[in-house]
C-alpha cells in the first residue's frame, strides 16, 4: 500500500487526517501530516518531508497531497517529486483524500489517477436550481463503508436552522 504524506498550511493537513480518522473509524496506517506554518524554515521543512517520506513509503511508494500550488507547502511537496516512486498532487480537498486512501494497493499510476477523479468528481453544486442527477452505475469500489449500515447519511450532518446567517459578513476578506 502506499504511503500518504499531506503537506498544508497549518492545520489543514491535520484536519484532513482528523476526517479520514473519523471517517474510518480511526486512522489508517501510513498516513503523515506536515503542518505548514507561517513562520517555518522551509529547508528544515523539506528535511522532515524527506524524512517522513522514507517513514511512510511502501512498495508501491507513496502520494504526496498539498493544498495550493505555488504556495510554500506544495514547493516544499514539490522537492519530494523527485524521489522515486512519489508522486505529488495540489489542491487536495477530502474526496480526494478519501479516494486515495481507498485505492492505495494500487499501482501508484493508478492511484494518481484515481485521487484526481476523486477531486473532481467530489466538487458538485447543491441548492434547488440543480440538475437532476445522473442514474449511471455506480464504479465498484473496495473501500471500506464509511457508514454503519444502521446510520442514514443525512443522522451525520448537522442541520442548520432555517434562519441560519449565512451571508459573507461585512469588512471580512472571504477568498
Amino acid at each position: 500500500m502506499a504511503g500518504i504524506l499531506i503537506i498544508a498550511h497549518a492545520p489543514f493537513a491535520t484536519a484532513l487526517r482528523d476526517c479520514i480518522s473519523h471517517i474510518y473509524g480511526g486512522l489508517p496506517a501510513r498516513i503523515g501530516v506536515i503542518d505548514v506554518s507561517p513562520d517555518c524554515d522551509p529547508a528544515q521543512v523539506v528535511a522532515f518531508a524527506n524524512a517522513e517520506i522514507a517513514r511512510l513509503k511502501e512498495e508501491n511508494g507513496a502520494l504526496v497531497l498539498t493544498d495550493m500550488f505555488g504556495a510554500t507547502p506544495a514547493n516544499i511537496a514539490g522537492r519530494l517529486a523527485t524521489v522515486p516512486d512519489v508522486r505529488v498532487l495540489c489542491g487536495v480537498n477530502l474526496p480526494m483524500l478519501v479516494r486515495s486512501v481507498c485505492y492505495r494497493a494500487m499501482p501508484l499510476d493508478t492511484l494518481v489517477d484515481k485521487a484526481l477523479a476523486g477531486a473532481t468528481k467530489g466538487i458538485q453544486a447543491i441548492g434547488p436550481a440543480m440538475p437532476e442527477a445522473s442514474t449511471a452505475p455506480a464504479a465498484p469500489c473496495d473501500c471500506p463503508q464509511a457508514l454503519p449500515a444502521t446510520v442514514a447519511p443525512g443522522d451525520c450532518i448537522p442541520a442548520l436552522p432555517a434562519d441560519a446567517d449565512l451571508a459573507q459578513k461585512a469588512g471580512s476578506a472571504g477568498l
